[in-house]
């Protein structure tokens, strides 16, 4: 197990969800791995990708880790209705997505669970999702 399938994984996240024509519909390429100013996003819809815990997904003929990792919906609407329907398309485009690594393989991604919430000012919805990716060393 290693941490070192974090770093390709979290590109290639980003790279996926960037160029899905669907969620650049309702964000642009509004994705983010360090939150943006405040100020500059205050009522843009937009989303970072965020923590991660790794544990170790080993067998007997192979290494490899299971990663669980947020990405994280933020909205300066007054309702969910705009932050839900990115989240739905940010699950669209990663849950059993053909990700490629730079560093092992991916076995799956899927999708962990969804907390929506309301956020403080300028911020007004938040929806934080959970994913799972399962990385092989070998495969």
């Amino acid at each position: 197990m290693t941490l070192s399938f974090g770093v390709g994984l979290q590109a290639a996240v980003h790279a996926r969800l960037v160029s899905d024509a669907a969620l650049a519909a309702l964000i642009g390429a509004a994705v983010y791995d360090a939150p943006p100013d405040p100020a500059r996003v205050a009522r843009l819809a937009h989303v970072t990708l965020g923590e991660e815990r790794v544990r170790p997904f080993d067998t007997k003929t192979s290494s490899g880790a299971e990663h669980d990792f947020a990405v994280t919906v933020h909205s300066g609407e007054d309702g969910f209705a705009t932050a839900k329907r990115i989240a739905a398309a940010v699950c669209a485009a990663l849950v059993d997505a053909p990700l490629s690594l730079a560093h092992g393989k991916l076995v799956s991604i899927s999708f962990r669970r969804a907390t929506a919430e309301r956020a403080a000012a300028p911020e007004k919805r938040r929806v934080s999702l959970m994913f799972r990716a399962i990385i092989d060393q070998d495969a």
